[in-house]
């Protein structure tokens, strides 16, 4: 009985260790892979473990050939029968089985949950299960069934160093059914299951396994965990396009109403389509390294405040591999995608075509001033490579260009103080200094950009974008340049983005933040025939808004300050000091809430405070209540008065109904004043009970109105406590 006892903890130990794969494929993926590779074993090895007659139980040998036999059929029906249909099944098992393992590790976590690559989850908990299975039946140690599991989990870990979500309920769960299987097994002699120490130790199994759960996120480890992947040689970068999106700035603009894709979202964000950050002296290009991903994309710089936005984008007459999405996308579903981890730039596998349609999310940042204000120039191996300035195809000594390009940034950015304000000047800089002509012929080699810079001065997004990050190379500034689409006409929920839409701007690293992006196109830049286009987003503006703010700070000294100094724009609304008389007006309002919440509240609270305590004080405060009520219809009080005089002169104020209840509410204020007997709670009920009924009746004669009214006097906060009666 303890060995078969043993074999369900064996199996789920091996279930949870196999779970742990959900690092590298995901939950859905993995569980009925593990489900059936860590109970068929298992139970294959209790039925092998009968013992036949006078020969003992089955060989080993016959265990593990069966247990081979039945792998590679249930493998072949429930894991690779995708993948059969272009091979054979070794062929399949060699695949997933020896080479499975260097494409998760060179590929972007999660990985796609592909036949060939689950495979080896199913090969990795199926030995697993089958010798713990043995181990628990053939062996006494007690332990030594938990080795199989544990070595699952270290396949698990090194595959999923960095993948999503968190190990940490497996790991408590494992902590548990390891105590569990140890006690099961304490008394292998006997066969019975040592039931009684279960009783006690099952308890207490669960809570190590709670301490272990709830100690796992606070154990301090400073160390980075070993990653294998850094130990893989990824397969090199392939050339996603034979034609740089840079080269079709020109000709999509020449022809504005061609229709590259639609956008389904909440929100209008820019579209990134390729990054480019090497410069030869001829052409930008990119050096992206591209790897495949099953649809994460991994995380860039945090900036302080971002929002998230999901697209849904479909692809119509858009060229070429590269993937318009978002900065930066988080996950892609619906397209088969490779990925650049440092820049978020995607691509497709092969050629996009019309009709394909896939859902991006993507956290988009958001810069504010304080966050430029202090930034720093990137020092890291990427910015210094996006500072080098290429001598050109085959010259062995730098350009001219070069000299005068330094030159021209040099006198645009004259008495900047830091380097966001350098990188601000310039971009308002080229913003003036030329013009917006979609007829310039385009390139953007040394040459050419010398011509525009020098007698053009006139072009497309491709020469701005492209003179500003060379321009910046110049004062030491790591830039790149980027091509996307801004804008699109929008048709009910979608907006149709066109090639008239294609947008290039350059993007200078800071410290801590990650690449920036700048626009020194001119302000018309965006108005060419586009009355129907969607405006910019809000992300762009604001961005756009704080580095003009960056470059009209105050300058250090400089002879270039008159002629190179950026138009300053009026300061805008919100940092204008507040008037006075707007502190002044919020203080007369919320003086007069406070006032109506005063006059409002203290009759509620009054007649609160007189319900309660002894039985006189309750009577005595039942009939000032009833004074209040009688107040109400003009009737003043006066000490002169006695009671029944009140209810009197009260009852031809309200009416005959109400001298049924002033006249008992008299005789008892009067005895419970001068009687010799203190009077009973009943009697301060019945009080009560008159002074409501009362109230009931002077509303109807007065109106809801007229008392609100009086409420609002100020002596309505005044307690009436000045009435006495003089005699009975």
């Amino acid at each position: 009985m303890t060995r078969y006892v043993s074999l369900v903890v064996t199996a789920c130990l091996v279930t949870v260790a196999g779970l742990s794969f959900q690092r590298v494929f995901g939950f859905g993926p993995v569980l009925p892979v593990v489900a059936v590779a860590a109970s068929v074993p298992t139970v294959l090895c209790a039925l092998l473990s009968g013992p036949r007659k006078d020969k003992g139980p089955w060989p080993l040998w016959i265990s593990l050939v069966l247990t081979v036999v039945a792998w590679a059929g249930t493998v072949a029906v429930t894991v690779l029968r995708p993948a059969l249909s272009g091979g054979t099944l070794p062929q399949a098992l060699r695949e997933g089985v020896l080479s499975s393992w260097k494409s998760i590790l060179t590929t972007l976590l999660p990985a796609p949950a592909k036949p060939e690559l689950l495979v080896l989850v199913n090969v990795v908990v199926w030995l697993a299960a089958f010798a713990s299975a043995e181990l628990a039946l053939r062996t006494s140690l007690r332990a030594a069934p938990c080795l199989p599991a544990l070595a699952v989990w270290a396949v698990a870990l090194l595959l999923g160093v960095d993948g999503p979500g968190s190990n940490s309920p497996l790991a408590a769960a494992t902590v548990v059914l390891i105590a569990v299987l140890t006690l099961v097994r304490a008394d292998m002699a006997g066969s019975r299951v040592a039931w009684r120490p279960l009783v006690v130790g099952v308890p207490a199994a669960a809570v190590l396994g709670g301490l272990a759960f709830g100690a796992g996120p606070v154990v301090p480890v400073s160390a980075e965990p070993y990653n294998p992947r850094e130990q893989v040689q990824a397969p090199p970068p392939q050339q996603r396009d034979s034609v740089s999106p840079l080269d079709r700035v020109g000709g999509w603009l020449l022809s504005p109403d061609q229709a590259m894709f639609t956008v389904q979202a909440q929100r209008n964000e820019i579209a990134r389509l390729a990054v480019l950050d090497r410069f030869d002296g001829v052409t930008w290009s990119s050096t992206a390294r591209f790897v495949p991903t099953g649809r994460r994309v991994p995380e860039g710089p945090r900036p302080r405040k971002t929002h998230e936005v999901a697209q849904r984008i479909t692809i119509r007459d858009l060229p070429g591999v590269w993937v318009p999405a978002a900065d930066r996308p988080r996950q892609v579903d619906g397209l088969p995608v490779v990925v650049d981890p440092d820049s978020g730039a995607l691509a497709a596998a092969q050629p996009l075509r019309p009709g394909q349609t896939y859902r991006v999310e993507s956290v988009v940042p958001e810069w504010t001033a304080d966050d430029l204000a202090d930034a720093a120039v990137a020092t890291d191996a990427e910015a210094r490579a996006a500072r080098e300035l290429a001598w050109g195809p085959g010259a062995k000594e730098p350009p001219v260009q070069i000299a005068e390009f330094r030159k021209f940034a040099e006198g645009a950015t004259q008495g900047a103080v830091s380097p966001i304000q350098k990188a601000a000047m310039l971009a308002e800089y080229l913003k003036r200094y030329a013009r917006y002509d979609v007829t310039a012929p385009p390139g953007h080699s040394y040459r050419q950009l010398d011509y525009f810079l020098g007698e053009g001065r006139r072009g497309t997004p491709e020469h701005f974008a492209t003179a500003y990050a060379l321009l910046a190379r110049t004062l030491g500034l790591p830039s790149r340049v980027v091509v996307g689409f801004d804008g699109g006409n929008r048709v009910g929920d979608t907006v149709q983005v066109r090639s008239g839409d294609v947008m290039a701007w350059p993007e200078v690293k800071f410290d801590g933040l990650g690449w920036i992006r700048f626009n020194p196109l001119p302000d018309n830049a965006r108005r060419s025939n586009k009355n129907d286009a969607v405006a910019a987003g809000e992300t762009e503006q604001k961005l756009e808004q704080a580095q003009k703010n960056a470059a009209s700070q105050q300058r250090g000294p400089g002879p270039g300050n008159t002629t190179q100094k950026a138009p300053v724009k009026p300061v805008a609304a919100d940092s204008e000091p507040t008037p006075w008389w707007v502190f002044a007006s919020i203080a007369g309002v919320v003086l007069l809430i406070g006032y109506v919440l005063a006059v409002l509240l203290a009759p509620a609270l009054r007649k609160r405070r007189r319900r309660t305590g002894a039985p006189a004080a309750r009577i005595t405060g039942a009939w000032h209540q009833a004074l209040d009520h009688l107040a109400d219809v003009g009737l003043s009080t006066a000490r002169t008065l006695t009671a029944h005089e009140v209810a009197r002169f009260g009852a031809s104020s309200v009416g005959d109904d109400a001298h049924g209840h002033l006249g008992p509410l008299a005789d008892l204020v009067n005895r419970s004043r001068f009687a010799g007997s203190h009077p009973g709670p009943d009697a301060a009920d019945r009080a009560w009970r008159h002074t409501d009924e009362l109230g009931r009746l002077v509303t109807a004669r007065a109106g809801r109105l007229r008392r609100f009214r009086r409420r609002l006097h100020p002596r309505s906060l005044k307690d009436r406590r000045d009435v006495t009666t003089r005699g009975r």
